[in-house]
This record gives structure tokens, sequence and C-alpha cells, in this order.
């Protein structure tokens, strides 16, 4: 699969927005449209974003699926991409354009598991953030019950260096992952009462 390496963290069942120029991704895109396919984001860990130097990424990414593109203003090539499953890259390597490809072994799925009431109160905090995400998130279907889905949500919204959300992204327990968020975010008592 094409490995589309970037400073940022995607999540199963999150969005993603993108602006395509490079022309190694420009092709990439066009072949995922046409196949029908997608691509993993993999979190860099040395390295930048654009360019061709090398890079470090994290073992574990998303695939993710374009939902939407359009033309920017800019003149460049938007898309809207929703997370799909986790997967761990176990060969990588880089075409002669640039291109990095890997092969990759889908991790398991987040069971679906009912929030614990140790922390009931992040359902409720994403359930009032919510309806100020934007046009992005009309592409995310809100499931406040799943502990999977909660966890996932607020680890990309919070404010957390890359390199604690891939963590997140890494944790096979859903409970965990709510488990380590449920002290960082907190209900503003006042809000409660509006």
């Amino acid at each position: 699969m094409p490995l589309f390496p970037l400073g940022t963290v995607l999540f199963p069942g999150g969005p993603l927005s993108l602006r395509i120029f490079e022309p190694r991704y420009i092709d990439m895109i066009g072949r995922c449209m046409r196949e029908g396919t997608g691509f993993v984001v993999v979190l860099i860990v040395e390295g930048r974003e654009a360019g061709s130097g090398a890079l470090t990424t994290a073992a574990v990414g998303t695939e993710a699926r374009i939902v939407d593109f359009h033309r920017l203003e800019d003149g460049l090539l938007g898309l809207t991409c929703v997370g799909g499953e986790r997967v761990r890259v176990v060969r990588a390597w880089r075409q002669d354009d640039g291109l990095n490809l890997a092969e990759v072994a889908p991790l398991a799925a987040d069971p679906e598991v009912v929030v614990p009431g140790d922390c009931a109160h992040l359902p409720e905090a994403l359930r009032r953030l919510y309806p100020d995400l934007g046009a992005l998130y009309a592409w995310v279907a809100p499931r406040f019950e799943d502990a999977a889905w909660v966890g996932n949500r607020l680890a990309e919204l919070a404010p957390l260096e890359p390199v604690i959300k891939q963590g997140l992204l890494e944790l096979e327990d859903p409970l965990e992952r709510l488990r380590y968020l449920a002290p960082i975010i907190r209900l503003d008592p006042a809000a409660a009462d509006a």
C-alpha cells in the first residue's frame, strides 16, 4: 500500500483533510481513486513531510479512505479522508519517484465496549464539543456509547504531542485509551449549567 507520512496521527473513524501538491502524491491519489483503494497515513518520527529526504515513520498507521475531493482556491487538490483500520508496516521501500510503499498487516479492530462509569464524563464532553467541529466531522457518524469511538475522537482532538497520540493509536484496549484521557479532559461545571 502507498504510505503518506505526516506530522499528525489519523485514528480509525476520524476525518483528515489534505492538500495534495507533490506529483508523487497526485499520482498516488489518482491510482487510489481508479482502484477504489486507500493509502496508509503514518506519523513522521524523524524528517520532513514535503520533499524526498530521508525520514523515519512510526510502525503503526491507519488506512485512509478518500470520501471527497475538490479543487482548492489555490488550484491544489483537496481531499477529505476517513480513517479505516489500523495497520502495522511490515516492510517499507521507496519508489524511484519518491513515493513510499509498504507491505502492511492489519491490526485487530478495537472491540466495541460501553464507556465505563469512571469515564462517563468523556462522551458528555465530546457530545458538547461535537456540534462545533465543523464540516469535516460531517463524515464521522457519532457513536457516543462506544468506548473506542469516543477515545479515538478525543485522542485526535486533544492538544497532545503527536508521539503521545501515536501511543494512544497503538493501544489495543479502548478502555486503556479512555482511562489515559479521563484525567486530562474535564467538564467545565459552568458549561454544564448552560
